[in-house]
């Protein structure tokens, strides 16, 4: 499925709107404590705005500047298309590079990081308002795991992006028992 600049906004959001619920539902120690060297909420968070951070500056810049990275000769590929390759990427093995890697995080951060997310969702809605359809599937920049993308496929990325993270923070919750059990076992 190729989507258009109002279908790119609107799973932005959906998708945006979706992980921050999820975040706001959560206990300060679901928040904070992962289980099994998984990431915690917080940190899947603090991630997303690491990662998601310098494309929306990137947004802003002259695209003159974005030259620097080529253009483009092939058309974007399709959300599909994008998504399923990026899971294949996940799926040998691949992991997020070191600068967006997260610290550790704790509660009194939530708000933080929420905040500096729902900005960067603002920012990277306004500045793609400035974009003509043509320009999204012209201009490239890198990314850490699939190469040089379109800004389309770039926007696409962070859509399966967030998906992805939401999806991870929700396969740990806990079946049958509370994470405080869950917890005192892995301790003791």
């Amino acid at each position: 499925m190729y989507l258009n600049q109002l279908e790119i906004r609107g799973l932005l959001d959906k998708g945006f709107d979706d992980f921050v619920d999820y975040i706001n539902t959560l206990p300060d120690i679901r928040f904070t404590a992962a289980l099994n060297g998984q990431w915690s909420a917080g940190q899947q968070l603090e991630h997303l705005v690491k990662s998601i951070r310098p494309i929306c500056n990137v947004m802003a810049y002259p695209k003159l500047t974005l030259l620097y990275f080529g253009t483009s000769p092939l058309p974007s590929r399709s959300y599909d298309e994008l998504s399923t390759n990026y899971r294949a990427l996940l799926g040998n093995g691949c992991k997020s590079i070191k600068i967006w890697k997260p610290g550790i995080t704790y509660p009194g951060q939530r708000v933080v990081l929420l905040s500096a997310l729902l900005s960067l969702r603002i920012k990277l809605l306004d500045r793609l308002k400035r974009w003509t359809e043509s320009d999204l599937d012209k201009y490239r920049l890198p990314h850490p795991l699939m190469g040089k993308l379109t800004i389309r496929e770039t926007l696409y990325s962070i859509i399966y992006h967030t998906q992805h993270h939401l999806g991870k923070m929700q396969d740990q919750e806990p079946v049958g028992q509370s994470w405080e059990n869950q917890l005192q076992q892995l301790i003791f």
